[in-house]
């Protein structure tokens, strides 16, 4: 089930029970040693520091909360790091010592173009994503790429075999024809990522400093889990991951230590197309709830008689709302026991 927590992930992860995430993503705090800040369209202005005492402090910060995330990872899990120059060679070392050297799969490159001329030298136009997995048995779907418009896609289509020397000849059939596959999946999926930056007047911006395309973490979901399964956020921003996730039908959990963003998380959720049917994608948290298959059974029914009597989704949706209104949405703050960590900027 889908649950949003608002508290230092770090205490979270540590109540989440072993081996029951599929994948991890997370979006760190960089380290960049600089306040960050910017404004939403509708004048709402977000802020939080990524200033630390020292790098020590930012590594051992990292390593407490990477320790809790290899735990609660299933075997056949996968952890996606996001970072950019000014830590990604610490974070790789680390990742090598908790996860092992075996473990890396792939450095995922995401690239963008910028336009500026405000800096001497090469224009940063990347950023980094580690992909590790926990095990050598872990989830990866084969995502492919449209062909460029240069290939040729006749030549591509034959197919080939082993000829009597042992070398790949075209395969030919009785009469002697060369032969031609029905259709070719596409260009395999390098580690190099061309998806567009988010401009401050892009249709997704809200106003968040570090908000990541809503494509980016549809690619890295797609490619490490099937739906149903259960992703993890541990520095949630505004929500992105659990956009994407709830978009192609995958659970997730999303941590995110300040309240303003989680909010912001929420109404963001709130309008996606596929919260109108709340039985796939309802944002309760069941520990408040103790007759759970009760509960959804109810909901369920709900949404089928409404659907029966030929009422519009829009119309269905804001009855569930209006049913469901304190329930839609349950977001922990601050479990029992919970405080923020010592060692959290935030």
């Amino acid at each position: 089930m889908n649950k949003i927590f608002n508290d230092d992930c770090l205490n979270i992860l540590k109540q989440i029970p072993a081996e029951t995430i599929d994948m991890v993503y997370l979006d760190p705090p960089f380290y960049t040693q600089r306040k960050h800040s910017l404004s939403s369209a509708n004048g709402i202005r977000y802020e939080f520091s990524d200033v630390w005492p020292s790098r020590v402090q930012y590594i051992e910060y990292m390593e407490k909360r990477l320790l809790e995330i290899k735990r609660v990872l299933k075997s056949s899990g996968s952890i996606f790091l996001h970072c950019d120059t000014s830590a990604s060679h610490y974070l790789r070392m680390l990742l090598d010592d908790i996860w092992g050297e075996k473990n890396f799969r792939s450095e995922i490159i995401w690239y963008y173009k910028r336009w500026s001329n405000s800096k001497q030298g090469l224009l940063p136009a990347h950023q980094t994503i580690f992909f590790y997995s926990k095990t050598e048995e872990y989830k990866c779907n084969r995502l492919y790429g449209d062909y460029s418009s240069t290939t040729n896609i006749d030549q591509i289509l034959q197919m080939r075999e082993r000829g009597a020397q042992g070398k790949t000849v075209y395969k030919r059939n009785s009469d002697g024809e060369i032969m031609a596959a029905s259709e070719k999946k596409g260009v395999p999926l390098a580690d190099v990522w061309e998806i567009p930056f988010l401009n401050p007047k892009a249709k997704e911006r809200t106003g968040y400093p570090t908000q990541k395309p809503v494509e980016l973490l549809e690619r890295i979901i797609k490619i490490s889990t099937d739906e149903n399964d259960v992703i993890l956020d541990p520095f949630g921003g505004i929500g992105t991951t659990a956009k994407a996730a709830a978009e192609l039908k995958r659970r997730f959990v999303l941590i995110e230590c300040s309240e303003e963003y989680i909010e912001s998380s929420k109404i963001d959720l709130d309008n996606l197309n596929s919260l109108i049917n709340p039985f796939e994608y309802k944002y309760i948290d069941y520990s408040d709830l103790p007759d759970e298959e009760e509960e959804r059974f109810d909901l369920y029914e709900m949404i089928r008689t409404l659907e029966n009597m030929d009422v519009t989704r829009d119309d269905i949706a804001k009855t569930i709302k209006n049913v469901y209104a304190e329930k839609l949405f349950t977001v922990k703050h601050n479990l029992p026991g919970s405080q923020k960590s010592a060692d959290c900027p935030y």
